[in-house]
């Protein structure tokens, strides 16, 4: 039995659902534990593409029961529309669990994420304007709708007469919004209940009684440790903790449940929105990065900016969450290049930095310190063993290892499941146990 919680380790966009997808099989139960639709992970099977925002990955796993936890905040109308997509394409839902503590999405949350953004003008955060944040700041204000609300009519009537009617003030008021009517969205709202109730349970409990059956459980995060509220390059961040930590809040599960904290990091770095990125390459290695990555954000669509793998944050990364393996991906995307930059410290005002700064001023000078190594100059995209790998890939991936002092466990060179290199299983096998192609340990 093992109880894995699967996160990011950049800016998000790392690749997690197809990791959680390949993990998945491995899994009895995935479990969604913060974020709302403003994440989005893409995974190729079998040449078709499906694009989840709120429904765990292991939905394409038939017999993999799946939870969407409290932590995360439900918009009704996207996740009927992911189930009907899904359908659509004959995969059961049938497995599909909601908590009925989570909280929900509402369409003042949108109006007011959006028209907030654009108040801000040049200091605003780049936010996907789906309404999370406003959602999670209701949930602070306890003035949220949860999903056990929707199920109670009369009672969900009664809370939203008033919280339109509070919400319409700050619409017309401050946004110069036309105001929502409450008949129309309280209709609307009882619909999506109507649909998600069959789906609808206590998912703390059935946790619970999993782990004490001793089924495999995979946490799966969206977003990335550098947009955590509390830990992430701040404000530039998202509204909940995709920390590892986030998994027991966002699920009910206590601490002593988990049994090991899995990473997953690019070859390089990606960030979408504002924020300060100092590996950013502006120029052509940059485009070439992004076009051969197809660097667009699931959600919005927009373009990421690229830059070099930052061992500064991935050091960081890896205290933050006790990780005890990485899963690299996109490492074909590096296949062109003559050589490749590994950001190893920062320097601030000609002062040599290896730790991550928290303020964003701050992180905003910093200037990176390269290591450059050689490319290989080769494809990688059909490799399926660490033997096939360019002598000069292994040397990269042992090099990332050691300056973050974990092993790497899995190695994605491509968008389906068959592009992988699992060098380990990080669910059943050994903690620390990468092999290099001659058997030497690249990380001890």
């Amino acid at each position: 039995m093992a109880n894995v919680i699967v996160i990011g380790s950049q800016w998000g966009d790392e690749g997690k659902g197809k990791i959680t997808d390949l993990l998945s099989k491995s899994a009895d139960i995935v479990v969604r534990y913060q974020g709302g639709v403003n994440a989005g992970h893409t995974i190729v099977v079998q040449g078709q593409t499906f694009k989840l925002h709120l429904i765990p990955s292991g939905i394409l796993y038939p017999e993999t029961e799946c939870i969407i936890g409290c932590g995360t905040v439900i918009d009704p109308q996207v996740l009927i529309g992911e189930l009907d997509q899904l359908e659509k394409l004959n995969i059961s839902t049938r497995n599909l669990l909601i908590s009925e503590t989570a909280h929900v999405t509402m369409p003042y949350h949108r109006l007011i994420d959006q028209a907030s953004e654009e108040k801000r003008g040049s200091y605003k955060i780049g936010t996907t304007g789906r309404g999370i944040g406003p959602t999670y700041a209701d949930k602070s204000e306890r003035i949220s709708i949860r999903v056990l609300d929707l199920m109670d009519a009369k009672g969900l009537r009664e809370q939203l007469e008033w919280t339109i009617g509070y919400k319409n003030v700050i619409l017309e008021k401050l946004y110069n919004l036309p105001p929502l009517d409450p008949e129309e969205v309280i209709t609307q709202y009882l619909e999506y209940a109507d649909r998600l109730r069959p789906h609808v349970v206590d998912t703390s409990l059935k946790i619970y009684d999993a782990i004490q059956r001793r089924r495999n459980i995979l946490f799966e995060g969206a977003q990335g440790t550098l947009l955590d509220l509390d830990h992430g390059t701040y404000p530039y961040v998202t509204s909940s903790n995709p920390v590892a930590g986030g998994a027991c809040i966002g699920t009910g599960v206590g601490p002593t449940a988990i049994d090991r904290v899995i990473g997953v990091a690019k070859a390089y770095t990606t960030r979408v929105g504002e924020g300060p990125f100092p590996t950013e390459l502006r120029e052509e290695i940059g485009e070439l990065i992004g076009k051969r990555g197809a660097e667009f954000g699931t959600t919005t669509g927009r373009k990421r900016r690229c830059g070099w793998f930052d061992a500064v944050i991935g050091r960081y990364a890896v205290r933050i969450n006790g990780m005890d393996c990485l899963a690299i991906t996109k490492l074909d995307v590096l296949d062109e290049l003559e050589e490749i930059k590994v950001c190893v410290a920062y320097e601030i005002d000609g002062v040599k930095c290896e730790d991550f700064p928290r303020s964003a001023r701050r992180f905003a000078q910093c200037r990176p310190v390269y290591k450059t190594l050689p490319g290989w100059k080769q494809s990688t995209e059909h490799c399926r063993s660490l033997d096939d790998l360019p002598r000069q890939a292994l040397d990269y991936l042992k090099f990332l290892a050691e300056l973050m002092d974990v092993p790497i466990a899995i190695v994605s060179l491509g968008a389906s499941r068959d592009q992988t290199i699992i060098v380990e299983d990080p669910i059943h096998g050994p903690k620390r146990a990468l092999l290099d192609a001659n058997g030497i340990p690249v990380a001890s």
